[in-house]
């Protein structure tokens, strides 16, 4: 028989060898801070393999998980003296569900289960507090009508609006117990003519249905879209955790909060959090009322006027920081642990590894290693490559002018300007039409995530550090202002007021999520250095890493940034970007247009001087390091007009008549240009453009050699090969300019002539075009296109599809499609180092900036990866990151 049911709450206890992945984080956490000694509330979690059954036979629950269910309810009425049936004692319990993955607010609990009409007189009596029992019942019916019975949540919240205006009240806590009688009664009517069923007064009823509803939750839209913007696997599951509860909600000692055992915003050591008094712990995350500090130095830095848990508790904060410390240390990591403080006890519910942002992730990675804690491989390791982005984008420059129009807490560090939307799906809709924009919400709940996956930051009127908006903005690395109270929300006017003005829907504000403010208008932004615990943590992953990181650069503005951020070279230079520029695209059409060779030489010799001084800062700015240049790529026909309004323009700005150009625009359009006359095949129709571009190479080499006094190498990358003799003839062209070029200037360059592999034939005919080439770079844009036979153009079609669908499980142009594109990449290496043994061999296509390919890269060892300038950090990490793993798997 199956065992469906562990059970953390007896000594024992049930250990399993992969808690996380049977028990779901939630779950595997309460089970190893019990086996600690920590004060957890006894409980028993339902496995992830159940959640696998509920789904594979049409949402019904194993035949024999109640009966271990009601063991389960034995053991906890023998360590409690509690049970939902106790005419003195009854059993309350919460339900929350918990993969392995964390996924903050992406799912329901339910929380005071066991309540019922007769229940709630016994909690009554027992605590001799009223008005906290029918607070408890008051909630568990809006949470469970809500999450398990399907009623809408703003009905519920309506009817609690008009109960607190009734009273004249501003906050639920100031409910009375005849008003929060009445409220149930209402909330219990909301339900009968909703449904047209009663609210089910069966603790064991109650249950087995939150179950359910704890395993349905993990295909709602919003955790699907969760897991869909995070690569979480959908085969995963959940677990549901039951637990006995603790009331936040007692009294003036009582309350509920998050800590963090180091600042999540900076990483600085320390005790972090907020906390609620007399609350429950979705009244925090919900963010539907602004929390306290925990401590008395944040409190301060905040400039609360509220008491800090460390002030007004200061034998809480004592018990809170013992059990935090301790966690930490078990964990080896930084801990974010959700507590719940009844009549002055501290009880821990869940800890995990802490949400942070990226800078703060640098620092306790660092400092844990320096602490001894952990090692610099582990390090290294700690950091999600993909992190790193929330660093290599802009923040405010210093000095920048700042129209302030308000204030709120700094959510989610860096920096963001765009148009105001109100909505998540206008959101969405702006950044389809490449719109940037700040999505604003009186507060967000994990319906609006793809909103804000799509927004370029989040500014909400209520909230504090650890709501939801908070915690999802930092996970995405987005901007966020959150709790800025002194503005306004108009969502029916689509208005936002703040700072006296007003601002319609389209209007431009900027937020700056390090400070908590919320800017007037567009503001300077200024790039990122690498520093600090950043830079220490990358040194570690340069000492680690087998391969080397060059970046992909056209321009020298490019080329620049990528050095800035530790580019060991150039590993694609795409010359046919150099030539739209202004000044040269008018020769370059000239060329396009010319009927003789006479006249393509003509034009080309006005391109030759450009297109040198372009290799020649290239050059210099790499300062030795290695610089693979590939020559002409694109069909001739993307270099000239197609509108009839451009091409009259275009022809009377060369002098030439509009029906030629027109003529030779129609000449060179294709069927499939992808597929068509581009790559080795123009250089081989029109050998005078790789004459030229190799001459610009050669003369740029020798004068960027001159200048700084260090030998220039470059490599020579010769576009689309599929056959040895293509690159037999255009390689023969090149080494005859070389020759040409040493006999005018008396000075050798040293050169390398390479392809890339972008074509199935390529790759599998390695071994012979190894016997003309010396370098091999795969160009994986082309040659997942070429494999898959889809247009990277067109793949935004159907591909997102595919993936929702579990067709594919990532966007093959995004992620490497690891069984097709890399098996012709491994084909190729060993091919390839069969016929040249040694053969450098890199990837410069954009997988070369993503972690995945990254570690296949190294599984395949390749010499190189090569990516975006602002994607090089990223890859120093990974490439780090892959070989530790790759000796793990070795030895």
């Amino acid at each position: 028989m199956a065992q469906w049911v562990y059970n953390f709450a007896e000594k024992s206890g049930d250990r399993s060898a992969d808690a996380a992945r049977l028990l779901g984080s939630k779950g595997a956490s309460l089970s190893a801070m019990a086996s600690l000694g920590l004060p957890v509330p006894p409980g028993f979690s339902i496995t992830t393999e159940a959640c696998r059954w509920y789904y594979e036979h049409d949402r019904a629950l194993p035949d024999d998980l109640e009966s271990q269910i009601d063991v389960a309810l034995q053991a906890l009425r023998r360590a409690t003296g509690r049970g939902f049936e106790d005419a003195r004692r009854p059993l309350l319990v919460s339900v929350r569900p918990g993969s392995r993955a964390v996924m903050p607010g992406m799912m329901d609990t339910v929380l005071n289960l066991g309540l019922n009409d007769r229940n709630v007189e016994i909690l009554a009596t027992e605590t001799g507090d009223r008005r906290f029992a029918y607070d408890c019942y008051r909630r568990f019916i809006q949470m469970y009508g809500d999450v398990v019975m399907g009623v809408d949540h703003d009905l519920f919240e309506e009817i609690l609006d008009d109960a607190k205006a009734d009273g004249g009240h501003e906050q639920e806590t100031d409910l009375s117990v005849e008003e929060l009688e009445a409220l149930i009664v209402r909330y219990k009517a909301l339900i009968a003519e909703e449904l047209e069923e009663e609210f089910p007064q069966a603790p064991r009823v109650q249950l087995t249905e939150a179950v359910k509803s704890a395993f349905a939750s993990w295909m709602s839209q919003r955790a699907s879209i969760h897991r869909s913007i995070n690569h979480i696997p959908e085969d995963w599951y959940t677990a549901a955790t039951v637990q006995c509860m603790v009331f936040g909600n007692r009294g003036a000692e009582s309350g509920t909060g998050i800590c963090f055992t180091r600042n999540q915003a900076t990483g600085e050591r320390g005790v972090y959090g907020e906390f609620l008094l007399n609350a429950q712990g979705e009244d925090v995350t919900a963010g539907i009322r602004t929390p306290r500090d925990i401590t008395e130095a944040a409190r301060i830095a905040t400039g609360s006027p509220y008491a800090s848990l460390e002030k007004q508790l200061p034998d809480a904060f004592g018990q809170l920081k013992g059990h935090a410390d301790k966690l930490e240390a078990h964990y080896r990591d930084m801990q974010e642990v959700e507590f719940t403080l009844e009549e002055g006890k501290v009880w821990l519910l869940q800890s995990r590894a802490g949400k942070r942002t990226a800078r703060a992730a640098m620092r306790i990675a660092v400092d844990l290693a320096d602490e001894g804690v952990t090692t610099r491989e582990e390090a290294v390791l700690a950091i999600e490559p993909g992190m790193l982005d929330q660093l290599l984008h802009p923040t405010i420059a210093e000095g920048a002018e700042r129209t302030v129009i308000a204030q709120g807490l700094p959510a989610s560090p860096g920096a963001a300007t765009g148009e105001i939307v109100f909505t998540p799906e206008e959101a969405e809709k702006a950044a389809a039409q490449d719109r940037p924009v700040i999505l604003v919400r009186v507060e967000t709940s994990p319906e609006d995530v793809h909103g804000m996956n799509a927004a370029q930051g989040i500014l909400t009127q209520r909230g504090g550090m650890t709501s939801h908006a908070a915690v999802v903005a930092r996970g995405m690395g987005k901007p966020c202002v959150s709790g800025a109270g002194m503005i306004k929300v108009d969502y029916k006017n689509h208005l936002l007021t703040a700072g006296g003005r007003t601002f319609r829907k389209g209007d431009i504000i900027t937020l700056d999520g390090g400070k908590g403010q919320v800017l007037a208008g567009r503001v300077a932004m200024q790039q990122p250095e690498l520093s600090g615990a950043f830079g220490t943590l990358l040194e570690w992953a340069d000492a680690t890493r087998r391969m080397g990181v060059r970046c992909n650069a056209d321009t020298p503005k490019e080329a620049r940034a990528a050095y800035s951020f530790g580019a060991e070279g150039i590993g694609l230079c795409r010359t046919e970007h150099m030539f739209f520029e202004e000044d040269r695209i008018t020769p370059m059409r000239e060329m396009i247009i010319a009927d003789t060779e006479q006249e393509r030489r003509a034009a080309l010799a006005k391109l030759l001087p450009m297109q040198r001084g372009d290799f020649i800062e290239l050059f210099e700015i790499m300062a030795g390091m290695p610089v693979t240049i590939r020559l002409i790529d694109p069909p001739l026909h993307e270099f000239l007009p197609h509108e009839e309004e451009d091409v009259e323009a275009v022809a009377k700005s060369m002098g030439i008549d509009a029906d030629r150009l027109k003529s030779r625009a129609t000449e060179l359009r294709e069927f499939n240009p992808m597929l068509g006359h581009r790559g080795c095949r123009l250089l081989i129709s029109y050998p005078e453009i790789a004459e030229m571009q190799a001459r610009a190479i050669f003369e740029a080499a020798i004068e960027a050699g001159r200048k700084t006094g260090r030998q220039v190498t470059p490599e020579i990358m010769v576009p689309l090969i599929s056959l040895k003799r293509e690159l037999d003839h255009v390689k023969g062209t090149i080494d005859t300019v070389a020759a040409e070029v040493e006999k005018e200037t008396g000075v050798r360059v040293h050169y390398q002539v390479g392809t890339m592999i972008e074509l199935p034939r390529a790759a599998i005919r390695a071994h012979d075009i190894a016997e003309v080439s010396e370098f091999f770079s795969f160009g994986t844009n082309d040659l997942t296109q070429t494999t898959f036979g889809i247009s990277r153009d067109d793949a935004t079609q159907f591909v997102p599809s595919y993936e929702a669908k579990g067709v594919v499980d990532r966007d093959p142009f995004i992620s490497l499609d690891l069984d097709g594109v890399g098996d012709l990449m491994r084909i190729a290496t060993e091919r390839g180092r069969d016929a040249r043994p040694g053969m450098k061999i890199g990837i410069c296509g954009e997988h070369g900036g993503d972690p995945v390919s990254i570690d296949f890269c190294e599984s395949i060892a390749l010499d190189y990866v090569s990516c975006s300038p602002y994607r090089v950090p990223i890859a120093r990490l990974a490439a780090a990151q892959a070989t530790i793993r790759n000796q793990t798997r070795s030895s």
